[in-house]
């Protein structure tokens, strides 16, 4: 699978399929950087699926892989988990709770409030 360019109203990132693995490991992440790079958007939208399930369980690491190297990059990561998708750690609820309050990582139901979420990341960072 590869990253597609989407540009939705004028906001650009880059994203996965929604129904097909992706990432297997933190160390696929350069995947996620390169298409960003080539493309020339600072920001992805991901869907659970796409992510290993490591990622939403905080004590693997795999989750505070990716968002720091992610981070390291100023990308922003938008991840799509509609209700009834992988559980998650309840560590790693806390780690969602304290990115809300930041703009590099968000957690959503729907990708509407994903895109959402990209457009008014993407109008603050340019003010």
């Amino acid at each position: 699978m590869e990253l597609t360019l989407t540009n939705e109203g004028g906001v650009k990132f880059v994203e996965g399929a929604p129904d097909e693995a992706f990432l297997s490991s933190d160390r696929d992440v350069d995947r996620v950087l390169e298409a960003c790079f080539s493309d020339g958007v600072r920001c992805a939208l991901l869907y659970a699926a796409n992510l290993p399930a490591a990622f939403f369980d905080l004590s693997s690491r795999q989750a505070g892989e990716i968002l720091q190297k992610l981070r390291n990059y100023w990308v922003r990561l938008a991840v799509v988990c509609p209700p009834g998708g992988p559980g998650f750690s309840s560590r790693f609820g806390e780690m969602l709770a304290e990115e809300r309050r930041g703009a590099y990582f968000g957690v959503f139901e729907t990708r509407d409030a994903a895109v959402e979420w990209i457009r008014e990341t993407s109008d603050a960072e340019q003010a």
